[in-house]
């Protein structure tokens, strides 16, 4: 194969072609690994003589083709694994030897990896304990930095980026607590996924806070980090803290996408204009993908943020290692051990006031999401150089996580990918940031981003979304959106709270009537089906919710709203708000508009015009 970075549809079709093979596959992680020569990235690499006895176990199963990568995803396909995850036979040190342990067994995700087909190539290097954001608190050493080795390489997941971005596999699990799957993916120029908390079992990973951390995932596409956030993500019985999230698969995008970015008090970048100028190009190519955004004020989140380091969620580091610190003090990275002795300082009643407070501020924040349905943030202010590391650990390490340590405090998702690049080569990026569950919509916004700026930057565009994600069968129940719960409108956050997907743009057969029912804000249609040839076709909008979520939203709907049966000229007949016809008596029929945005539309042009006199 060429040197160039694969990713897991170049490895498929390689496959079935016939131009290479798993056997072959893993001589050339190794001649990549030896060429790149690179002793930061792995702790431990598995020998060569086991992963090629995987990779002839492969070869012997192998479903037939093309269908392989609808049974085995990861088929053939070598992943790295953070060494703060165990893989069975392997060491797993969290970048501390002295508490190095070697499990008997996998952690789920690395089972489920093995399971889609994966090859796992070995542990890789990270700040200890997962404790910090730049990847050099490690006594094996630090990882280059490959878009510019002066720089931090990002942490703590350093060898697991480092190993993408470097192109040795072309995928690679680390763990995000205060931004570790981000951070390190903006600092080297690749995408890293950290999905909604509790989707992707964390059994079997050396916890940070455990009440927080989640297994995150690196990809140079946001193809291959989806389709890997796929095949690991699923509810675990034996991790009191995974939740049955759907992990959904890639779909098309809602007509109208809003987008928070931060006004003006809420941009940070260190006094770094290179990054300002970057964060508004990519800002700018947003817009151009037809993104409307509005101005979010970050400030709220930013006082989450301050929580996690100086509040008592400290704390929750202490007691993830704390018989090991309490015996042994000193095999502790220095700055490692100054962060999580400061534990010492928090009492019970400190928790519970941090507990209350993030309670306070988690309410202070749920009306961003009532007016975008996701946040476009710059990744970190400004990249870093080892040296400033060097001359101050704890405060230069803490500002790489200004735009990162609120999201898992808040349950939010997020995906880090590059961004338009900086005049001066430097890494920067962007990372999207919306509520839980909605991990595809960021992932196919995303996807498009990247495309767009990647393309604009001459660099090669990578494969569209939609062809490399397998379509699992899919348990959500269609709902139409006739109103306020379409994309862009006020009540739409409510269908992305109930974990929500767009699925298509439709309309009515002409049964039906459309009214503007006389109450509000915000203002409410009604839609009616009055009997064929009687009515007029309706824009609406279907989208698809799982079962629990969408029964709980038809509890919430008030009269004289209710749901039936909405019959679509493409043939579908999906269930959708309609409403009882004694309300629409003295209503204002609508219907001549052809859908409740274009009257929405209408009527604000008009209020525009008799305000201004014209």
């Amino acid at each position: 194969m060429s040197g160039t970075p694969l990713t897991i549809r170049d490895y498929h079709d390689a496959y079935r072609t016939g131009s290479l093979t798993p056997t072959q596959a893993v001589e050339d992680f190794f001649r990549r690994h030896e060429a790149r020569a690179d002793s930061a990235v792995f702790i431990t690499l598995r020998s060569r003589a086991e992963l090629l006895a995987d990779a002839h176990a492969l070869e012997r199963s192998a479903p037939s083709s093309p269908q392989f990568d609808a049974t085995q995803p990861l088929y053939g396909v070598p992943v790295a694994v953070k060494d703060n995850i165990d893989v069975a036979g392997l060491p797993t040190t969290a970048a501390c030897p002295d508490f190095a342990y070697t499990p008997s067994r996998d952690a789920t995700v690395v089972a489920r990896l093995r399971a889609a087909g994966a090859l796992i190539v070995g542990k890789t290097n990270l700040d200890q304990f997962a404790t910090g954001l730049a990847g050099v608190r490690s006594p094996y050493g630090v990882p280059r930095n490959v878009v510019d080795a002066s720089l931090v390489p990002g942490g703590s997941s350093s060898g697991s980026a480092v190993a993408v971005a470097a192109g040795l596999v072309p995928i690679a699990l680390g763990t995000d607590t205060a931004g570790s799957g981000r951070v390190p993916a903006g600092m080297n120029g690749i995408v890293g996924l950290k999905p909604t908390f509790g989707a992707v079992s964390t059994c079997g990973v050396v916890p940070a806070c455990r009440s927080l951390d989640c297994v995150s995932v690196f990809a140079r596409t946001v193809v291959d980090a989806y389709a890997t956030y796929m095949a690991i993500a699923g509810f675990d019985e034996a991790d009191p803290f995974s939740r049955p999230v759907v992990a959904r698969p890639l779909g098309p995008l809602p007509p109208v996408i809003r987008l928070g970015v931060p006004r003006a008090p809420s941009r940070r970048f260190g006094g770094d204009s290179a990054a300002e100028a970057a964060f508004d190009r990519t800002v700018a190519a947003a817009a151009r993908l037809g993104a409307q955004l509005q101005q979010v004020d970050l400030a709220r989140m930013f006082e989450v943020a301050r929580l996690l380091y100086e509040g008592p969620w400290v704390a929750e580091r202490y007691q993830a290692i704390r018989t090991f610190v309490e015996h042994s003090p000193s095999s502790l990275h220095p700055v490692t051990r100054q962060i999580i002795e400061r534990a010492k300082d928090y009492s019970a009643a400190d928790a519970f006031a941090g507990f209350y407070r993030l309670a306070e501020l988690r309410r202070a924040c749920e009306p961003i999401w009532r007016d975008v349905d996701m946040l476009l943030v710059p990744t970190f202010p400004r990249p870093k150089a080892l040296s400033e590391l060097s001359a101050d650990p704890i405060g230069a390490n803490s500002e790489l996580g200004t735009y990162t340590n609120f999201v898992n405090l808040l349950d939010l998702c997020a995906l880090a990918v590059p961004g338009t690049r900086r005049a001066d080569g430097l890494p920067g990026g962007v990372t999207l940031i919306a509520q839980t569950g909605q991990d595809a919509l960021i992932a196919e916004f995303g996807a498009r981003l990247n495309d767009h700026v990647t393309e604009g930057a001459g660099i090669a565009k990578p494969p569209s979304a939609t062809t490399l994600v397998p379509r699992a069968a899919e348990p959500d129940i269609e709902i139409v959106a006739v109103g306020a719960h379409m994309s862009g409108m006020p009540l739409n956050g409510e269908l992305l709270a109930h974990e929500a997907r767009f699925l298509r743009a439709a309309s009515t057969t002409p049964d039906y009537r459309l009214f503007a029912l006389p109450d509000g804000p915000p203002h409410r249609p009604g839609l009616l089906r009055v009997g064929e040839g009687q009515g007029a076709k309706i824009e609406v909008e279907v989208w698809a919710l799982p079962p629990a979520p969408l029964a709980k939203l038809i509890a919430a709907i008030p009269p004289p709203l209710t749901i039936g049966t909405i019959r679509l000229v493409d043939g579908t007949s999906p269930k959708g708000f309609l409403v009882e016809s004694a309300a629409t008596r003295g209503a204002e029929d609508i219907s001549s508009h052809g859908g409740w945005r274009s009257f929405v539309t209408s009527r604000s042009h008009r209020l525009g015009s008799l305000s201004t006199g014209g």
